[in-house]
C-alpha cells in the first residue's frame, strides 16, 4: 500500500513532474541539488505538518527568477491499496494567499490534519542526526509526527493545546477573571491528557516493535516517556490553576505536555544516546525509524522518505536495512547520488533519474 501516480506543480525546482508506476521500493537518484530532496518533502507534505524540511509555505512555490514574489504550488498523489487506487489526495497554496495552506481529498476540501487518516508518512533526513543532542522540543515533534500513525487525531489536539496556553498566557498578563482562565484551563487539560496518553501509547508500541528486532548490526535503543505535568485531566487541570502565580512570572506554563521528554539510551549500555558516537546514534534512529514504519503501515497507505541513507552505512547495516524494508509493509523512497549503494534491490524498485528539477524513468 502506498502512493501511485504522483504530480508536482511548481514545488521547488519542478515545474512539472510525474512519478507513475511506482513500486514497494522507489529510488530517486541524481547529483547534490538536483531536486531529489525536494520530491521527498513533496511526499512528506501529504500528510499533517511542515513537511521534512518545515519550512514555510512561502519557500516552496518555483519561482521564475530570483526576487519573484511567491507563486502557488500544488502535489497530488493517488492512494493505492492491494493495487487499487482508494482515494486521491492533494495540498496546494494560491497565488493570491501564499502563505495559506489548501488539501482536498477526492476533490473534497479537507484539512491538513486529516491526511494522517488517509496516509501515514514517516522519514529520515541527514538532518535528523542530531537529534539526541538537540532540543527537547525537536524530540518531541519526532513524538508527536511518529504518534500520528497511532492516533490521526493527535496533530489537532497538538494545536489545540498550543492555542489554549497562548490564551491562557494572555489571561494571565491582563490578570483577567479567574472564570475565564477556569474555562481555558479545562480545555488545555483536556487535550495535555490525551496528548499526554498517546505518547505514552507510542513509546509503548515502539519498545514491542523494537525488542521484536535483532540488536544487531542497529543498536537497539530503549524509549522512556517522560511527562512533563500530570497525565491525568483533573490532576493537569488542577496543577495549572495552582501555579498561575509562577506561570505569569515565567511568562509561559512551566507544567504540561509542552514540557515532556523522549529518553533514548542504548539498551545493551544504558548509556544517553546524546553520549553516543554518531555511528551509534544514527543505527539507533534507524532502528526507531524501522519499528515506527511497522505501526505506520497497519491499516492504511504508508510511506518511509529516507534520504541518502543507504550512502552512510557499510555493506553489511545496509544489506540488512534493505532486508528489514523489504519485509515491511510501507512503500520505500530513497535517494542517493548514484545506483551502486542500490545494486541489491535494483532488480525490484522503481527508478528516476532526477536532474534540474526533472525526473527520467531508468
Amino acid at each position: 500500500m502506498g502512493l501511485s501516480r504522483i504530480t508536482l506543480e511548481n514545488f521547488r525546482n519542478h515545474a512539472a513532474t510525474t512519478l507513475a508506476e511506482t513500486a514497494h521500493f522507489n529510488l530517486l537518484v541524481g547529483e547534490n541539488g538536483a531536486g531529489k530532496t525536494n520530491l521527498l518533502e513533496a511526499l512528506s507534505l501529504l500528510g499533517p505538518g511542515r513537511g521534512l524540511r518545515r519550512a514555510n509555505l512561502g519557500e516552496l512555490a518555483r519561482r521564475a527568477a530570483p526576487g519573484d514574489p511567491p507563486g502557488a504550488f500544488a502535489i497530488g498523489a493517488s492512494l493505492t491499496e492491494a493495487g487499487t487506487v482508494s482515494a486521491r489526495i492533494g495540498t496546494y497554496t494560491e497565488a493570491a494567499q501564499p502563505g495559506r495552506r489548501l488539501v482536498r481529498v477526492n476533490g473534497a476540501p479537507a484539512t491538513a490534519a486529516s491526511l494522517a487518516e488517509w496516509l501515514a508518512t514517516s522519514w529520515l533526513t541527514p538532518s535528523m542526526d542530531g537529534l539526541f543532542t538537540e532540543s527537547a522540543g525537536a524530540r518531541r515533534r519526532f513524538m508527536d509526527r511518529m504518534a500520528l500513525a497511532i492516533a490521526p487525531d493527535h496533530a489537532r489536539r497538538v494545536n489545540a493545546l498550543e492555542t489554549a496556553l497562548r490564551e491562557r498566557g494572555k489571561l494571565l498578563e491582563n490578570r483577567a477573571d479567574p472564570r475565564w482562565l477556569d474555562a481555558v484551563e479545562a480545555q488545555a487539560a483536556g487535550h495535555g491528557a490525551a496528548i499526554a496518553r498517546t505518547r505514552a501509547e507510542l513509546v509503548l508500541r515502539l519498545a514491542d516493535e523494537l525488542s521484536a528486532l535483532p540488536p544487531e548490526p542497529f543498536a537497539r535503543p530503549a524509549l522512556t516517556y517522560r511527562p512533563g505535568g500530570p497525565p491525568d485531566e483533573t490532576a493537569l487541570r488542577a496543577e495549572l490553576a495552582r501555579n498561575r502565580p509562577r506561570d505569569r512570572a515565567a511568562g509561559r506554563a512551566l507544567t504540561g505536555p509542552q514540557r515532556d521528554e523522549l529518553q533514548v539510551e542504548m539498551a545493551s549500555t544504558r548509556q544517553p544516546a546524546a553520549s553516543c558516537s554518531t555511528g551509534e546514534q544514527k543505527a539507533m534512529l534507524i532502528a526507531i525509524t524501522l519499528a515506527h514504519g511497522i505501526l505506520a503501515s497497519a491499516g492504511r497507505p504508508s510511506v518511509l522518505l529516507l534520504d541518502e541513507v543507504a550512502a552512510h552505512l557499510d555493506p553489511v547495516r545496509r544489506t540488512e536495512l534493505f532486508r528489514r524494508l523489504r519485509q515491511g509493509k510501507a512503500q520505500v523512497w530513497m535517494t542517493g547520488t548514484e545506483l551502486a549503494p542500490f545494486e541489491a534491490i535494483r532488480g525490484e524498485a522503481a527508478i528516476w533519474r532526477v536532474s534540474g528539477g526533472g525526473v527520467e524513468r531508468v
